[in-house]
């Protein structure tokens, strides 16, 4: 930084402009209030006129590796370290890429990681974020996002597709091929088994919108590699979209159920009859045809002498 100092008083003393006397303290002070928009706009105008601090500014924001790092997930099972760099060198120098592998079996897990040197390269890799990589579309996103970075977002369970009754000479490049028709796809593969690395008949696609899969679910033509194929929402494929709206309907209807109705999973140990549950407040009827509990208003007032009615016999 002293150098870059060094070398713009010189080139303003060699031009003949005059040589700023603010000292750092006081041009803080000056930046302090300064809103993030207006700080970003300032030093985007000094990059882009002297390449010094362009520069130094590239240095600053690739030095911590957050900014630099990729999650990239929906990997073959077959696909290696060295292919995954390979995919995405294309963006820039990589820095460290590998796919993770499971410590018990020595398998692939479906994923791994790309550092970049530059955090330039990082962004230029996501303005693609879906690479086709060993017959699979991959998905890569920020490391420190997690799964939050791409499709897990509150729309995903109405953009993923459940693709059933594939040939299993169906890849997933015909697959991916099939339905790119409707619309941009995020990601999309042919499930593999992970021993026999053979198709198991069934994939998966996700569209970059909603209107996308509605049109592959509403589309009249399903016949893929000789046979008829599913289309359908991945998340009702196994009903759990049902149990989700189920679920937060029964919560609410055990309350209002009276003392005598037996609700699901207690055994009915009272002995108010079925549908006939008293109020605990009101007192029992002496001449009532239907049994009440035995409580202490009952007993009592079965015990007191009423000397009206005695008087008029």
């Amino acid at each position: 930084m002293e150098d870059v100092k060094k070398r713009k008083i010189e080139e303003a003393s060699g031009n003949g402009e005059e040589i700023s006397t603010y000292s750092e303290d006081h041009l803080r002070s000056l930046l302090d209030p300064l809103a993030k928009p207006q700080l970003v706009d300032l030093l985007a105008k000094l990059g882009s006129q002297y390449p010094s601090i362009a520069e130094e500014i590239k240095g600053v924001a690739s030095a911590d590796p957050v900014h630099r790092k990729l999650f990239v997930r929906g990997l073959a099972w077959n696909t290696s370290s060295d292919t995954l760099r390979a995919a995405f060198s294309e963006h820039g120098e990589i820095e460290e890429g590998a796919v993770i592998y499971d410590k018990a079996s020595g398998k692939s897990r479906g994923y791994g990681f790309i550092t970049y040197k530059y955090m330039e390269s990082t962004q230029h890799a996501l303005r693609a974020p879906s690479k086709l990589i060993d017959g699979r579309l991959a998905v890569c996103n920020l490391a420190c996002e997690g799964l939050s970075g791409t499709s897990a977002t509150l729309d995903l369970t109405q953009r993923k597709l459940y693709i059933g009754g594939l040939s299993p000479n169906v890849t997933s490049e015909m697959l991916l091929h099939f339905f790119g028709r409707h619309g941009d796809i995020e990601e999309g593969s042919v499930a593999y088994d992970k021993d026999t690395n053979e198709s198991r008949g069934f994939g998966f696609v996700t569209y970059r919108t909603v209107e996308a899969a509605k049109k592959a679910i509403d589309d009249p033509q399903k016949t893929l590699g000789g046979r008829n194929i599913i289309v359908k929402l991945a998340d009702s494929h196994k009903g759990r979209t049902v149990q989700a709206q189920l679920a937060p309907a029964m919560v609410p209807m055990a309350l209002p159920l009276a003392a005598g109705y037996p609700q699901p999973g207690k055994a009915h140990a009272g002995a108010t009859p079925v549908g006939y549950g008293y109020p605990q407040t009101v007192a029992a009827y002496p001449d009532s045809s239907y049994p009440s509990p035995p409580t202490a208003p009952y007993q009592a007032q079965s015990q007191i002498p009423y000397p009206y009615y005695i008087g008029k016999q």
